[in-house]
């Protein structure tokens, strides 16, 4: 089994105009939300073996408040990742080798939302479960997907995947506050 982590960036800040949408920065609500989502996923024993992140700063800062991981994983800043749609994360997702166990792709909405239902297939438009009605109901900034993945990497499609968890930064106790 394989596992795919999908990371929507965390909140960004808007109050800025000099910046562009690529140099927009997280907020500290974001970066506060990035850094929980670190300890959730270190608590979950979630460590990707290799990362793929959109160029724009929001997502490279929430991969930053990531680290330290305990096993460095292979970073891969993918420009055509920026604003991408479900199509052509799904091809960056095909393009993965196939010795990799563990993929985490750091983007944007909506392309990651439509990414996940994509993956879900019917579970999404089926949500029985918690997590799966909780996802088709939207994906907000700095939550994280875990799907299964039984295939290769190259065969990875429309509901191929298997959900097993949806957080939201709402979820964690530090968020809480």
């Amino acid at each position: 089994m394989r596992q795919l982590l999908l990371l929507r960036h965390a909140k960004s800040s808007h109050d800025d105009p000099r910046f562009s949408d690529h140099e927009r920065p997280l907020n500290e609500r974001g970066r506060r939300a990035a850094l929980a989502m670190r300890a959730a996923m270190r608590d979950l024993g979630l460590a990707p073996d290799i990362v793929l992140v959109s160029t724009a700063r929001r997502t490279l800062e929430t991969l930053e408040a990531l680290e330290p991981w305990d096993e460095t994983p292979l970073v891969e800043p993918m420009d055509q990742l920026y604003l991408a749609e479900s199509p052509q994360l799904l091809q960056a997702l095909r393009e993965v080798p196939e010795t990799a166990r563990s993929v985490m792709l750091v983007g944007h909405n909506p392309g990651m939302h439509d990414l996940a239902l994509h993956l879900a297939g019917d579970e999404a438009t089926k949500p029985i479960r918690p997590h799966a009605r909780r996802l088709s109901e939207g994906f907000p900034a700095g939550s994280l997907v875990e799907f299964s993945v039984a295939g290769r990497w190259n065969d990875i499609g429309r509901g191929t995947a298997r959900l097993i968890r949806f957080l939201c930064p709402k979820d964690l106790p530090e968020m809480a506050a």
